[in-house]
Order: structure tokens, then sequence, then C-alpha cells
């Protein structure tokens, strides 16, 4: 090893790989594992080779301390949360609640998008925003359909009022506890349950205003992704495999269109391994050739109803034959097994995050073997994916279009590998273990909240207790658990520790104190709040949380002022992800089904973000009378 008696030159390597992290997060080129796995190893490497000795001679940067972040007890009921939270999804533990909100009325309807909007608020305080968001998807889309609103104008608010009740407590959000967490590593107090609920719900409620009242009318409709296409119909794309005795082969295109494909415009002719792209006049088409064309959901179920072998092969179609077979004898009464053997719905279904087909191709998940339904066209941040789709790699937020019978869609509806977004109108049951689920849950919260068992004691128990009473098996709850969370955490963690041991974190406190800002200690904690909030946008609210936490402490006691604020103010600040999809993950969930765009967070979220700076700054000023 080798020792430099100088830590200007750790920082300065530690600033730098910051940087490069920040950047390689926000661009994400490299998927979030991969890159949070590299800079972990750098950083391993570097502290064994260039050690920094504290007062006792001990290395800061050895393997203990900066592998320390994966033991972290937040992070730790961080995991053990989603654990909760997936026994609340599987046992349907709010379908009741979410339900009383379904009307026909459509001014009722609107009323109670309001209504949802604000009980999600409220519940995001204490139950994790991913399941919540989940399950408020499918509720918000049927009111935005019967309240003649567009589903896209109300999707982005879901996601936004879900962040927004997450400033309010503790457990609101895993940002606010990794704060707590760094505080506590520090030296610091760690801070209490309701220790912000003034400041956060006085946020909360400035920015429900604008969710509910003012972001539907900025957005811009985009209720199908075929709308800037052709106009008000919604268009998918499909694939159609040409086999031996197809009724397509030798089929000439006239005029731009092939005459046994009514109502469908063919976007490419993959023949031979080469792409044929448009105009296809005088072209014929021929065996094995693979067309990639376009049309509305109607005409699928037409020419599905028509000619299933169209749209998959013959030892396809022979395989979901047998799986809707043995789906239709599994049926109660005859009229059900008539349904399920002979009728072909249309759907649309969401892969969530936790997903065991993320990062798998459809013929790596085998979906017509597994459900016996075929996969019409995938939507990807409101884009047409135009390859073969098979060869596609999935990915959480992704909306695939897919053909079945009623039977094989009420089995994805039981599949947690993918969320029914529509395609049945069969209302769920209530499973038998939701009370005990809701129970446990409200438990386990009133215990933390009293201060009988701490967050992770508590989070932990209540996962074990999930388990232990069947609400979820080991598979269902190792699945809840995101390893991009667990591999992000540790990471930055362990750059946080990096910061501390080389005075990173000092000295970016330092040139922060020194800008010359007038308003005194006011403007200082405003400008740590925006550039908290900016960043959140580009990198992730819990990375901003552990990165900032040490440099708003330091500046704290530079500013001989109260510690505890200008932690809440990283926690605020970092839940501010509102500008962009990649900011937080319900933003990403909510993209496909709205057919949003990245400029349409930026449209809304924006001015959001504005908006709590502004009220930030009024709350620093008179409530904690800086």
């Amino acid at each position: 090893m080798f020792f430099l008696e100088d830590t200007f030159y750790h920082m300065c390597f530690v600033l730098f790989l910051t940087a490069v992290a920040i950047v390689m997060f926000a661009r994400e080129k490299v998927s979030l594992e991969v890159t949070s796995i590299a800079i972990l190893t750098i950083l391993l490497i570097f502290g064994q080779m260039f050690p920094i000795a504290d007062a006792t001679g001990k290395n800061q940067l050895d393997a203990a301390n900066l592998l320390s972040g994966f033991a972290n007890p937040s992070l730790i009921a961080v995991l053990a949360l989603l654990v909760m939270g997936q026994g609340i999804i599987k046992t349907d533990a709010l379908r009741p609640v979410s339900q009383f909100f379904v009307t026909s009325n459509k001014i009722l309807a609107w009323i109670m998008v309001i209504g949802i909007l604000m009980m999600i608020c409220v519940m995001s305080a204490f139950l994790n925003n991913t399941p919540l968001v989940i399950l408020a998807i499918p509720v918000l889309q049927a009111l935005a359909v019967t309240s003649g609103v567009s589903e896209s104008r109300v999707l982005i608010p879901l996601s936004y009022v879900a962040i927004l009740g997450g400033m309010t407590t503790l457990i609101g959000s895993s940002t606010n506890l990794l704060v707590s967490s760094s505080m506590t590593g520090l030296g610091y107090e760690p801070l209490g349950f309701f220790e912000f609920l003034v400041p956060g719900s006085i946020l909360a409620g400035v920015g429900f205003l604008y969710v509910a009242f003012m972001a539907p009318y900025i957005l811009k409709d985009r209720s199908s992704m075929a709308r800037d296409l052709v106009g008000d119909e919604k268009e998918f794309v499909a694939e159609i495999d040409i086999q031996e005795g197809s009724p397509l082969i030798g089929e000439e295109c006239v005029k731009g269109h092939f005459a046994k494909l009514p109502n469908m415009t063919v976007k490419l002719i993959q023949r031979s391994g080469h792409l044929i792209l448009p105009p296809f006049e005088g072209y014929k088409i021929e065996v094995n050739d693979i067309m990639i064309v376009a049309t509305n959901r109607e005409q699928l179920s037409v020419v599905l109803s028509k000619y299933p072998g169209f749209l998959l092969s013959e030892d396809d179609a022979e395989i979901i034959s047998r799986v809707n077979q043995r789906l239709a004898d599994s049926s109660l009464d005859n009229e059900a097994k008539s349904e399920a053997a002979n009728t072909h719905l249309v759907a649309e279904v969401m892969i969530p995050p936790g997903s065991r087909m993320i990062d798998m191709t459809l013929e790596q998940v085998g979906f017509h073997r597994q459900f016996g339904a075929i996969v019409l066209g995938i939507q990807r941040r409101a884009r047409v994916v135009r390859r073969r789709l098979g060869r596609i790699r999935l990915e959480s937020g992704d909306v695939l279009l897919v053909a079945g019978s009623p039977a094989s869609i009420n089995l994805m509806r039981q599949n947690p590998d993918v969320i029914v977004l529509s395609g049945s109108k069969k209302e769920l049951p209530v499973p038998k273990k939701a009370p005990l689920a809701a129970g446990i849950f409200l438990g386990v919260i009133a215990l933390a909240a009293v201060g009988v068992l701490s967050i992770p004691v508590a989070a932990v128990t209540g996962a074990v207790l999930m388990i232990a009473t069947d609400c979820l098996n080991i598979r269902q709850a190792t699945r809840a658990i995101d390893r991009k969370i667990f591999l992000l955490v540790g990471s930055m963690l362990a750059i946080g520790t990096a910061l501390q041991a080389s005075d990173g974190a000092q000295f970016i406190a330092n040139t922060l104190l020194d800008l010359p800002l007038p308003g005194g200690n006011l403007s200082k904690i405003a400008m740590l709040f925006l550039i908290v909030a900016i960043t959140t946008n580009v990198l992730s609210n819990n990375a901003c949380a552990i990165l900032f936490t040490p440099i708003a402490l330091n500046m704290a006691v530079n500013l001989h002022l109260d510690p505890g604020i200008f932690a809440v103010t990283v926690v605020f600040a970092a839940n501010c992800s509102f500008a962009s999809p990649i900011g937080y993950q319900t933003n990403l969930l909510v993209m496909g089904p709205g057919h949003y765009k990245f400029r349409d967070f930026l449209i809304a979220g924006v001015p959001l973000v504005v908006l709590l700076w502004g009220a930030f700054i009024l709350i620093a000023k008179y409530y904690y009378g800086l």
C-alpha cells in the first residue's frame, strides 16, 4: 500500500469519482447495478492502495468501513418495508378502499380522482410509494375513462402526490430514513418520527393544490401513443410471421396497401435478415417474411377472431391452444369453459419493479407457454418498438399489448410479474389474508410511531410476520427486494464515507458557504435546497440523501446552526424528484401507462420544484426563524 501524507489527493479523487458516478447514474448507458458495483470496486481498491489513517492509525477507507453501508439499519428497514408492501399487494388489502372511489357518474368520477390523489398522498406518509401507485393506476385509468379525462392528465399527478406525502414522516420515503441514518453515522441524533410533520405537511399541501388543480391542465393529452401518428385511434405494433400455407403468401402491395391486411399499416418487412422499408409498391409477401404492422385494437381483435394464425406460427398456436384448453378444463361451469376456449381478448399489461421478467427477452420468458397468450407489441416510455419483439429485453414500466382468452388474461392478473391494466372487467375477489396483512401493517406502523420499536426492528418484524402468516411466501418476499436500491444505496454510502474521510464533504460545504449570497443564513440554506433539488432529478433521491447529508451537517456546524434544520432541508429537497422520469421509481412506473415523454415531466415538474422551493424559503424564515 502507498501512504499519502496530504489527503488533498484523496479528496480530488473521491470528488472526481463522485462526479463520474452522478453522470453514469444520470445517463444510464450502463445499468445502475453495474455502475454501483464498479464504483464500489474502485473505492475498495483505492482505499487499500492509498489509505487514510485516523488518530489511532486505522485506515478509514478499509473494506469494513466502505462495505458497512450494506448492513446499514435504514437500508435493511427500506428492504423490509418493500417486503411489507408486497404483502399488501399480494393480499389486495387496499382494494376495498380503492374500489370505494369507483363510480359511473362523470362529475362524481372527477371528484373521486381528486379523492384518490388525496388518499394516496396521506397513505404514502406511512406506506412505500411504489405499491400504492401500482394499486391506484388501474383505478385512475377506469375513472379517467368514466369522467372523459385523458389518463395522461392524472397519472403524473398520481406519482407526484405519492412523493409529496412521503415528505411528512420519517418512514414516508426511503430518502428520509437514509438522511436520519447518515446523521447517526456521523454522530448526530437521528430524526424523530414526526419531527418534520408540520413543515412537510405545508409543502405537501402547497404541492397538492398545484398537482390536483393545475398540473392536469398543463399536461398534454397523450391518451395513446399513436395520437401523434394516426389521429385519435390508439395504434399498436404487431408482428406477423409468414409460415408455409399462410393465406398472405403471394399478396402484392397495391397503392401502398395489402388487400388481405385491411386497416393495417405495414411498417417494415424483414426478409432473409434484411429490412425492407416503405414504400412496398410491387412487393409480394413471401414465406418466412416477418412483417411489422400497425393498427388499432379493434382491428387486431377482428384479425385474431378470424385468422388467429396470422400472428403466430403453427407451433405457437398449438401451444397456446393446449394452455387455453387446460385453463378451460379448470373452469367451474360449461359457459366459462366455452368462453375460455373460444374467446380472445386484447389487453395491456405492465412489467412492474421486481418482476422476474426484467432483463429477459420474450423468448426467454416463454410468454405464450406460460400464459397461453401472445404479445402483439411493446410500449416503452411512450415509444413504439419496431423490431423483433422476441429479442427485446423487458424493462420495468414496459407495457405489453397481449392477446389471449379471458382465462389467460385472468391468469395474468394472478401473476406478480405482470399487472393487467385493461382488457378484463371482472372484479378481483378480496383475499382472505387481506385483514391480517392490514392488521400487521398498521400494528407495525403504530409500534414504530410511538417508539416502542425502532423503525428497522419494526420493519423487519412486520416483514417476518407477513411471511409467517402466509400473506406472501419466501420467493415473493425475495422478489420484492429491489437489487437496484440495495446496490445503489450501498455504493453511495461508500462514497459518503470516502467524502467524509477525505474532507470532501467539508470542502463542498465551505465552497457553498463562501458563495457571495445576500440574505445571510437563509440564502445559504435556500441555495442548498435548490442544489439538492436539481441533483435529485438527474441522480436519485436516495443517492442525493446520502451524498448531501454530510455536506449539510458540515454547513450547519460552520454556521453554528441546528444540524436538524439542514438535515430536514436535504429531506425535502431530495424528495423533489418531479422533473425527470428517472428521479423516482413511481415516475417511471406511470410513464408507460400514461404514454408520457421525457419533456412531460419537465413541463409539469419544474414549476412544482420552483413552487416548493419558494414555500420552503418561507418555512425556513418564519417556522425555523432563519
